[in-house]
């Protein structure tokens, strides 16, 4: 079964989003979404300064099986990337919601924030596509 915490919100595309106390969001797939694909061999994040609207590709995930896309979860400019992930995009698949993280945004729309899943929600949504 998939670990879902508590303290993060997630999107119905498998992302999560954690908020901190600066106002910046953190984003990367859930343990769900590195499951599903597999063992991640290359990962593509974008430049620090790009700005991108909620539901737009903002980074690339491949794996053996398959190179999917992570829409932004919500709208903002990258304000730090995960340079590790260039050596070792396995953080991923081994703490996805720590080490593994993708980037860093600036949101632009704060209250986008408010549209995402909670953890309960998002238990829900993964007990349906079962």
């Amino acid at each position: 079964m998939s670990e879902v915490p508590e303290s993060i919100k997630y999107s119905i595309d498998h992302d999560w989003v954690r908020l901190g106390d600066d106002g910046l969001v953190m984003i990367g797939i859930t343990d769900h979404a590195q499951e599903s694909l597999g063992e991640l061999v290359f990962v593509e994040v974008p430049e620090e300064g790009q700005t991108f609207a909620r539901g737009e590709s903002c980074a690339v995930v491949e794996s053996v099986k398959a190179a999917s896309d992570v829409n932004a979860p919500v709208s903002g400019e990258v304000v730090k990337i995960n340079t590790a992930l260039e050596e070792s995009p396995e953080l991923v698949n081994q703490n996805p919601y720590d080490d593994g993280w993708l980037i860093c945004l600036r949101p632009s729309d704060p209250t986008e924030l408010d549209e995402l899943l909670d953890a309960d929600a998002y238990h829900r949504l993964l007990a349906e596509s079962d």
